[in-house]
């Protein structure tokens, strides 16, 4: 960030990566309608760039570019220039991303888009250099090449504009590519199955998608966990371990500090974008946590909760919100802050530290990345004691005294700059993570971090006329919330009460879910991305690509499938299968698009099982039960819970009416509406929990 002593209108936001640019000699705007009818009195188009905080090119193109006063001057004389957080305004990055895609050009940020007055885009692209290099032209010979076009050849401009926007309708209309109801099979999931097995690294672990970097699949991997419970298919089981192994042990997994970062830049999962980001790290710990749930190895358990004490330390705010992300700059260099010299750490350790520590973590003198070393585990603590000739128990106890160290001592460099802004969708991702580990692991403080967020965005998100907002940041909470925050709440609300067993959550996600409902309904069966009175951008999208993070209409079908379970509503079911039919075509033919919905749709065609167990306080036959359903791994059902003495006080339909039998702890397994005959034992529970549709 330049700091030429005079700020610009940005100077206001709260946005941390809108304050990043505040001082650039560039005359940046917020999004606004403002900005635009600036733009249209002065006859002069508009650059849309949007980015986030802890985005590397983002950085390098301010650095390079909108420091630069002689570019300043020619964005400021000839364009009116606009700065969008994509973290904020997902809406505005989805419209204008689908722009560049038109152009021929894969995406990605910085994103920095050419609009009319009106915010219709004519051209656009990602990074562009201070010089012609990469096969790139020039920014400011870009910004020159525009102006020239805009004043002279405007007939261009407004055909080109026009036929992006067509196809910005067409692709959007594409998306929904609807099918019947009796068409929807476990067949899309075998076959995203067969896609995972064909790109599957078997060397490397993880998967290869004819891209040079390898992204974190971990919904991909739980819906794998879904295929193997569902099949037996180890072959499914086998990818899912492995590389959910290869990325905790790989560089792009922080081997001090614990958590995940972005990507890897290789294909050995070696060398990492090191910005962190709070959904990768939440998606990340479940997998894990469910793998931990499948296989019952302790080894998955231990890395999720690496993974959630990274995020107590390093993300968690004062009040127990979320942070979004850690960037991967420090010092204005890449990794800087993560990397290590042989020299430094056996200063560090000693002799005998070290000498456990450096093969561990394979630190050699040439390091493995710009003359350093990145941290990577290639061999088991077992394995390295039997190379040493030393017992296990030594071992161990030095790999901890190291990364005590370590950690300690970097903890006094200059850290990579805090995306301290709260996303309710994000913070949705790890209530949900953190929720379920909390269950599963018997955890009683992680539940109730989990329930503190919760807490948190109910409290500072949510207004009191039922509007779910967006983003939270230095005691302002702002923009309407879109459907993923809506949906993905909903789904955490519903793994919380399985976490408590307290209704109220069940209630809250039935709120959020008919609130979706009346204000992102489409005539399409599947939900607009926004609200029907949130702000009109020049289309209202509709999407079901889970990317980064589950799709909002992929949430959506989740949760209302859920709650049909627990409220008995028929009206719920249809409005998740009507999703699933709208985007029928990508659940059948391609699901690796969709692999967070086709995780709901596996809940769905697994028969959606509803169980109750009615428990005897201070009973170990009770205890027993309530320790199988919440440990266990049933994708295809959902659970609850009350003593006896409770039934009659809750306002859940799926409770009413349950009861002891032969005052016994009594397990119910019901399908929409049908109830099997009531079991006592874990044995008669899982044989009732069979898939009905292999």
């Amino acid at each position: 960030m330049s700091d030429t002593g005079k700020s610009n209108s940005l100077i206001h936001e709260k946005s941390p990566y809108l304050l990043q640019h505040a001082y650039n000699p560039v005359d940046w705007r917020p999004w606004g309608d403002d900005a635009f009818r600036e733009a249209k009195e002065r006859g002069v188009p508009v650059l849309v760039s949007i980015g986030y905080a802890t985005c590397h090119w983002c950085h390098v193109m301010e650095r390079e570019s909108f420091e630069d006063p002689e570019l300043a001057k020619l964005l400021n004389a000839n364009f009116v220039s606009i700065k969008v957080d994509r973290e904020e305004r997902p809406d505005v990055d989805g419209v204008y991303m689908k722009a560049i895609q038109a152009l021929g050009q894969q995406g990605g940020w910085p994103l920095n888009v050419f609009t009319t007055p009106e915010g219709i885009p004519f051209y656009g692209g990602t990074y562009f250099p201070p010089v012609r290099k990469f096969n790139l032209p020039s920014f400011s010979d870009v910004l020159k090449f525009l102006n020239n076009t805009w004043l002279n050849e405007r007939e261009k401009v407004d055909k080109q504009g026009q036929a992006l926007i067509v196809y910005i309708k067409k692709s959007s209309r594409d998306e929904v590519n609807g099918g019947s109801l009796d068409e929807l099979t476990f067949g899309g999931e075998d076959k995203a199955t067969e896609l995972y097995g064909r790109h599957y690294d078997s060397l490397n672990y993880g998967f290869t998608f004819q891209q040079k970097n390898k992204f974190p699949p971990s919904m991909g991997l739980s819906l794998l966990l879904r295929h193997y419970r569902r099949t037996g298919a180890e072959e499914s089981l086998k990818m899912v371990e492995n590389t959910l192994r290869a990325m905790k042990n790989g560089g792009i997994y922080d081997q001090i500090g614990g958590g995940l970062s972005r990507y890897s830049t290789d294909y050995k999962w070696l060398v990492p974008h090191f910005e962190k980001m709070l959904y990768d790290n939440s998606l990340f710990a479940l997998a894990l946590i469910e793998l931990y749930q499948v296989t019952q190895n302790k080894e998955y358990a231990d890395h999720a909760n690496d993974v959630f004490q990274y995020i107590d330390r390093d993300m968690t705010s004062p009040e127990g919100a979320f942070y979004s992300a850690e960037d991967a700059d420090s010092e204005g260099v890449e990794g800087k802050f993560y990397v290590w010299t042989q020299e430094e750490i056996q200063e560090l350790l000693g002799r005998k530290t070290a000498g456990v520590a450096m093969p561990f973590y394979n630190v050699v003198p040439s390091g493995n990345f710009e003359g350093k070393t990145i941290l990577n585990v290639t061999r088991s603590q077992t394995q390295l004691a039997k190379e040493l000739s030393l017992p296990e128990s030594l071992v161990r106890e030095e790999i901890a005294k190291a990364r005590e160290i370590l950690l300690s001592t970097r903890s006094k460099r200059i850290r990579p700059l805090l995306d301290d802004k709260i996303l309710t969708s994000w913070n949705a991702l790890m209530i949900t993570a953190m929720a379920r580990a909390g269950r599963v692991l018997d955890d009683a403080d992680r539940i109730a971090k989990a329930q503190r967020s919760l807490e948190f965005i109910f409290e500072k998100l949510l207004t009191p006329e039922g509007k779910l907002l967006r983003r939270y940041r230095d005691g302002q909470a702002r923009f309407d919330g879109y459907l993923c925050d809506y949906a993905s709440l909903a789904v955490a609300c519903l793994e919380m009460y399985e976490a408590s067993y307290d209704p109220k959550y069940i209630l809250r996600a039935k709120a959020l879910m008919d609130r979706v409902e009346e204000q992102f309904a489409s005539e399409k069966g599947a939900y607009y991305e926004t609200a029907s009175d949130g702000e009109s951008l020049i289309i209202r999208q509709i999407s079901g690509y889970d990317g980064v993070e589950p799709s909002g209409n992929s949430a959506a079908a989740l949760a209302f499938i859920k709650l049909s379970a627990y409220l008995g509503s028929p009206d719920y079911l249809s409005k998740a299968e009507k999703i699933f039919c709208a985007f029928y075509e990508d659940l059948s033919e391609y699901g690796l698009n969709s692999s967070y919905m086709l995780q709901a749709l596996h809940l769905y065609l697994g028969g959606i099982k509803e169980v109750v167990l009615i428990g005897k306080r201070n009973d170990s036959a009770t205890d027993e039960m309530l320790f199988h359903i919440r440990k266990g791994f049933f994708p295809n059902a959902v659970f609850a819970f009350a003593y006896e003495d409770e039934v009659s006080g809750t306002n859940i339909p799926l409770l009413t009416g349950k009861a002891l039998v032969d005052g016994k702890p009594t397990i119910y397994v019901c399908r929409l509406g049908s109830c099997l005959s009531p079991v006592h034992s874990i044995e008669a529970l899982n044989q009732q929990l069979q898939y009905e549709d292999v």
